[in-house]
């Protein structure tokens, strides 16, 4: 089962005369590693320390990856602003929100790790049965796996 067959070559405002282009929802498409040079996708973007702006996809990339279509919308690099730098402020709020999120609030230790919302604490409180009496500081020591005499 194939769509309908795509008509190439179109003639754009922006880009005139494309030949290897075509018109997919109202968007200038191109397959892969076809567009013209200047347009960045949101990844690329993004790597660049570009952000949108309130600018508006101008094409897109259309290809096949594991049997399923994948759009990429493609930007005007000209129409891109830099990203927005946060302050000190932000990035203390920040930090101190991402702490809360690894705090217990059953036994109040910071555990590492952001508390799953499925359990509302962590693992150790959820599942004291799994639990191992020794200190939280040493992790090693919970893997540890006691021997037997076989011949006991």
């Amino acid at each position: 089962m194939s769509g309908p067959r795509r008509r190439y070559g179109l003639m754009t405002q922006r880009w005139g005369w494309k030949p290897l282009a075509w018109e997919q929802n109202g968007l200038t498409s191109w397959s892969w590693r076809k567009a013209p040079r200047g347009l960045l996708t949101r990844r690329q973007m993004r790597a660049e320390g570009l952000a949108p702006g309130g600018a508006w996809p101008v094409g897109q990339l259309v290809f096949h990856h594991r049997r399923r279509e994948v759009r990429a919308l493609l930007y005007d690099r000209s129409e891109l602003v830099p990203k927005r730098v946060p302050s000190a402020a932000q990035l203390a709020a920040l930090d101190r929100a991402l702490a809360a999120r690894r705090r217990c609030p059953d036994c109040g230790r910071d555990v590492g790790y952001c508390i799953p919302t499925s359990l509302g604490c962590c693992v150790d409180c959820a599942y004291p049965d799994l639990a191992t009496d020794e200190p939280h500081d040493q992790p090693e020591a919970r893997h540890r796996v006691e021997v037997r005499d076989a011949a006991a």
